[in-house]
């Protein structure tokens, strides 16, 4: 039976991704926070623009791919609404246009607070959410998609988010920005994990398709202890112990690690892909409710 029209945007929106939209903007927020700059009006645009940013990106995977024939009906993960005849090619590139647009809306609001430079910030998010798996050089089809996902969900998101708040960088964000990017970037590989039959057909030189399983599990690993590892530092330049609550999901992570070794059906890794947002999610909540505390 075909599914509702809600049901079919709702799936090519991917909500397993968006707490990689969410994440950056939480934790940029509470470190604002921390430093007396909190603006309300201001973290609510970068959480708009941000998860409008990511939708886009999912709504131009499902065009991109299927015309480039990463996605077909035999592909082994979520149902993907361009290869399943859901929704027209057509219809799925207006939509993402038309997201990416009221992004530009929400980018152009944060002018007001940052100025000027946020606009560089804004195209470069826009048109690499596009170029992932579109135009001549798609960075997803060249194993650069982690990089991608790190560099705009961790490092960029966060700073820029503090920095329209407070009105300056600051080097003090970036092991919460890494963190975060790292375990953003956990959510891509374990989609990729799934997808490395396919995509290795469809020439879609994946990190995982370049150096195999094995080495995508370390990098799962690595990032999930970098990420741990990271509240540590803030312990160090002095915030109170409350910044150390993201550790309590080490035995969490060691869960995850296992389960990512142990998969051996699609179906394994659909759920341990959710997962692995659903704990990017709490390592949000639980840093921001650590340095918020840490204030007090």
């Amino acid at each position: 039976m075909r599914p509702s029209l809600g049901r079919i945007w709702l799936g090519a929106a991917r909500p397993r991704t968006l707490p990689a939209a969410v994440a950056p903007v939480l934790v940029g927020s509470a470190l604002a926070w921390h430093d007396g700059g909190f603006v309300a009006s201001a973290a609510v645009l970068c959480l708009a623009f941000a998860l409008l940013v990511q939708i886009g990106t999912n709504f131009a995977n499902d065009y991109y791919d299927f015309m480039k024939g990463a996605d077909t009906v035999h592909r082994v993960g979520p149902t993907r609404a361009v290869a399943a005849g859901l929704v027209a090619p057509a219809v799925m590139k207006r939509a993402m246009l038309l997201v990416f647009g009221l992004a530009t809306i929400a980018g152009l609001g944060l002018l007001a607070h940052g100025g000027l430079w946020l606009l560089g910030v804004g195209v470069a998010s826009i048109a690499c959410g596009i170029g992932y798996t579109g135009g001549p050089y798609p960075l997803g089809y060249h194993g650069l998609g982690d990089l991608f996902v790190f560099l705009f969900f961790g490092l960029v998101a966060v700073a820029t988010t503090y920095a329209v708040q407070v009105g300056s960088l600051a080097v003090h964000t970036l092991p919460a920005a890494a963190a975060i990017g790292l375990l953003a970037a956990n959510i891509l590989l374990v989609n990729n994990y799934r997808d490395v039959e396919t995509d290795a057909t469809a020439g879609k030189h994946t990190l995982v398709v370049r150096f195999g399983r094995r080495w995508a599990r370390v990098q799962y690993g690595l990032c999930l202890g970098a990420a741990l590892a990271a509240p540590a530092g803030y312990w160090a330049l002095g915030y109170r112990p409350w910044c150390l609550l993201p550790i309590a999901l080490a035995p969490l992570a060691w869960s995850h690690a296992r389960r990512l070794r142990a998969a051996r059906t699609p179906g394994e890794l659909i759920v341990l892909l959710g997962d692995t947002g659903k704990f990017l999610a709490a390592y949000a909540g639980l840093f921001a409710l650590g340095v918020v505390l840490a204030k007090s």
